[in-house]
């Protein structure tokens, strides 16, 4: 529930008096980039002046609620296809948001916005009241208002209302940006999105399209009997991902917390509690680079269920991604970048290791000697360190040469048991895990596995990662006693996915920008005025 926040003076000295107290208009802020500051602070001055003449008339430019009767999409369900000049007879109160007005004096037109259209305000000034006349005069674009009369349809047979009463429910003291230009500088978009919301209808498409994919993957997950549960943020240590964390602190227990990197071990140990099919949607942090595919903080999914192995998570993930494609945006293919990408299934599974040895010209396996491996990595230009293994060597080959020249889906099956230290050993080979990544347009947009659920052995995983810590490698993966507590307790067979949802949704979107599917994406502070 949200904080109650009281008014601000100038609202309470509004209702008290009548009388405005002094706001200065903030220069150098502009909705409209293209406003200079000096003009700007002269519209938004001529703004607080009719809010104020409509407060000394008693009309209060904040009330506390208007009662809505009908959007406008409903009331254009109500009356679709009426003959010009017809006059229904429903008495209407619409809400929303001013975004043009025209003519004056005995008629007036205006267009009300709200979130499901628009509507036309008809406004006769013989109708009018007191009230709504004033209204009327002090009106601008952008202001929030409520409209009260008949609907009809105009001469030209357009739906309107014929307004009667008219209610100012905020003044916009900002300009909007111009309609026809929208909101260009990209700086400025993400700063200030709700302007950008209102500016640019691409911004409103990308992000319908975003509630529709998070509302697609939940419904599909819940219809296949999951549960959808809630995991700590600030934990102990950050575990379930292999990622450098934000650091905390909390002043009541004095002890240092990490901002969760994933919610993985938590949700184990729910199955182990008894919930054998669980997800969450969920907010992670890590505490990393910023480009165009990654976000220190970021949405993603992941589900687990009991009983269950990869091939059971990439069968889910197939299922989870086609579906929210088709609820989001009606089909199967999209276009980024100039590159055309089909989801259609069934997917391709390769395993790493041979795609790897058709690329390189030879096998590698996480066995082979380090120098070995860091050579062939030396030899395609790949960036090293020197506490990698052999298994993670391999995966920096996946990650550089092998990962761009994905386009059309595909399962990467097989990765190092090193650089997958929650992942159960294929019983094939004790080196590599049963896991999988879903790569996509040059990205990782999946990783799944059948999760390690012995004891002793996520013990030793811990140690070695531990070892890794030692090593310099900040990103290794903490140990975490309490999970391997939790496994003694005993983990069914079980299957895990994680899907990065703000990936998903640039490619159903067909942005290339991870921040332009981010509501209000991390960026530095403004310089100040």
């Amino acid at each position: 529930m949200a904080s109650v926040t009281r008014p601000t003076d100038v609202t309470m000295q509004y209702r008290a008096t009548g009388r405005p107290g002094k706001v200065g208009a903030i220069v150098g802020e502009s909705s409209d980039e293209g406003t200079d500051a000096s003009v700007l602070e002269s519209l938004s001055a001529d703004r607080r002046n009719k809010r104020d003449a409509l407060a000394r008339e008693g009309i209060d430019p904040y009330p506390v609620r208007f009662d809505r009767t009908a959007t406008a999409a409903e009331l254009h369900r109500r009356h679709d296809g009426l003959d010009p000049d017809v006059r229904t007879g429903d008495q209407v109160r619409m809400a929303g948001r001013l975004t043009s007005i025209r003519g004056h004096g005995k008629l007036s037109f205006a267009t009300l916005q709200d979130v499901t259209g628009s509507v036309q305000l008809l406004m006769q000034a013989t109708t009018l009241t007191e009230q709504a006349t004033a209204v009327l005069a002090n009106l601008d674009l952008g202001d929030w208002v409520g409209a009260e009369g008949e609907a009809v349809t105009s001469r030209r047979g357009e739906l309107s209302v014929d307004v009667t009463d008219l209610h100012l429910l905020s003044k916009a003291l900002r300009p909007l940006p111009d309609k026809w230009h929208g909101l260009a500088a990209t700086d400025t978009r993400y700063r200030q999105r709700e302007i950008d919301l209102l500016a640019n209808p691409e911004s409103r498409r990308v992000f319908d399209i975003r509630f529709n994919t998070i509302a697609s993957l939940r419904r599909q997950l819940v219809a296949e009997d999951f549960v959808e549960v809630d995991t700590p943020i600030l934990q102990p240590q950050a575990g379930g991902a292999l990622a450098r964390p934000f650091l905390t602190h909390a002043n009541a227990l004095d002890i240092d917390l990490s901002l969760r990197i994933a919610p993985e071990l938590y949700l184990k140990r729910l199955v182990v509690g008894g919930y054998e099919r669980v997800f969450e949607i969920a907010r992670n942090f890590r505490n990393e680079g910023v480009d165009t595919r990654h976000s220190p903080e970021f949405t993603a999914l992941e589900a687990y269920r009991a009983f269950g192995d990869v091939h059971d998570g990439m069968d889910l993930t197939e299922r989870l991604v086609i579906e929210a494609a088709r609820s989001a945006a009606g089909r199967l293919t999209f276009t980024v970048g100039g590159r055309d990408v089909d989801l259609a299934g069934p997917w391709p599974r390769r395993p790493l290791l041979d795609w790897l040895e058709q690329v390189v010209g030879r096998r590698l396996h996480p066995s082979d000697p380090v120098e070995e491996v860091r050579a062939v990595c030396d030899a395609h230009g790949v960036g090293t360190l020197p506490e990698w293994g052999s298994g993670k060597l391999i995966f920096e080959l996946y990650d550089t040469v092998l990962l761009p020249t994905v386009t059309d889906p595909v399962f990467v099956v097989g990765f190092p048991v090193e650089v997958s230290p929650l992942a159960r050993h294929s019983k094939d080979d004790p080196m590599l895990a049963d896991r999988f990544e879903l790569a996509i347009d040059a990205k990782e947009f999946a990783n799944g596995y059948s999760e390690l659920n012995i004891p002793e052995e996520q013990q030793q995983r811990f140690v070695g990662q531990a070892e890794a810590v030692a090593r310099g490698d900040l990103e290794a993966h903490p140990a975490d006693l309490a999970f391997v507590r939790a496994l003694e307790y005993g983990l069914p067979p079980t299957s895990g996915i994680g899907i990065g949802v703000d990936r998903l949704v640039m490619l159903i979107a067909e942005v290339e920008a991870i921040r332009d599917v981010i509501l209000f994406p991390m960026m530095r502070p403004e310089a100040s005025a």
